[in-house]
């Protein structure tokens, strides 16, 4: 596993009939690979992984291992409301030949860092595969600091990566200097993206990539490369793009602009509904303009 370069939270498409479009799924992984991607997320918050039934992330992960195949790494995200569960969803990963898994702190309860910890080390002490610790405290309300980082990483040997979404990119830097290059570390915000590789990121779990995925690849390329100028003119074509995964509504957001480069589906899964009205024309109006705006890459 390597934990390098663009790795995208992939979408779940759906039919009309809210099942899983197992096609449409197959399509989206394998141009996200041709484009340069290193890898795929499957069952992240994008995936909509908390609305799949055990069975359904099953049969994702089957479908997305056969899709990958040797052209890329496949990360299983890992997310539940008990730790049992999220032991059961780590398992799952191993059975389903995943190279990775993404672990994230429990669902609805905020626990103490006692707690945490405890959830943390009995999910990625449960499998051997090398784990990335999600740590997104906006979304999710649990903030792991980086000497609580540094604690787990001398405690968990398959302790291997950090998504760092606190849209703080000084964590990088902070965990940097704790832990050195013992775990890699990759940006979770799409909008920090180049902040992020300047501060010492090798990695990108990109959202906007389920859409965009060879101007993602470029962009980070661009960043991890030191080419400044050039990155910063594709960076400001497409901020305000990225700036879509930041809001709440960041899986319908991305699943429109998904829909508007063919490479996905509109549909979500109720508490979810499609954005309608004028929430969805002022959506359609940034990305049809920025879309007119596509830069032609060489």
């Amino acid at each position: 596993m390597k934990w390098q370069g663009v790795i995208p939270a992939i979408m779940t498409p759906f039919g009309d009939d809210l099942s899983v479009d197992a096609n449409l799924l197959r399509h989206e992984v394998d141009t996200l690979l041709k484009a340069g991607c290193t890898g795929i997320v499957a069952l992240g918050s994008l995936g909509e992984g908390g609305s799949l039934s055990f069975d359904e992330k099953k049969a994702v992960l089957r479908l997305c291992r056969e899709e990958v195949a040797d052209r890329g790494s496949l990360v299983a995200g890992v997310a539940a409301l008990t730790t049992a569960e999220a032991v059961r969803l780590a398992e799952l990963g191993a059975e389903a030949g995943c190279d990775g898994l993404m672990v994230l702190p429990p669902y609805v309860y905020r626990g103490d860092w006692r707690e945490t910890r405890s959830h943390f080390e009995a999910v990625i002490g449960a499998t051997d595969l090398p784990c990335m610790l999600y740590n997104n405290p906006v979304a999710y309300g649990t903030d792991v600091v980086p000497g609580q980082i540094r604690d787990l990483a001398a405690a968990l040997p398959n302790l291997a990566a950090v998504k760092e979404s606190s849209t703080d990119v000084r964590r990088i830097t902070a965990i940097r200097s704790l832990l050195g290059d013992r775990l890699a570390l990759l940006v979770g915000v799409d909008d920090l993206i180049v902040e992020g590789v300047e501060a010492g990121a090798e990695g990108w779990i990109a959202g906007l990539a389920d859409a965009l995925p060879e101007e993602s690849v470029r962009l980070f390329d661009l960043a991890r490369d030191g080419r400044v100028d050039e990155a910063r003119a594709l960076y400001d074509w497409f901020l305000p793009l990225l700036r879509l995964d930041t809001v709440p509504k960041f899986v319908q957001l991305i699943k429109l602009v998904q829909t508007e480069t063919g490479l996905g589906s509109e549909p979500v899964r109720p508490p979810r509904l499609p954005l309608v009205g004028s929430e969805r024309e002022e959506a359609l109006t940034v990305i049809r303009e920025a879309l007119a705006r596509r830069p032609h890459l060489r």
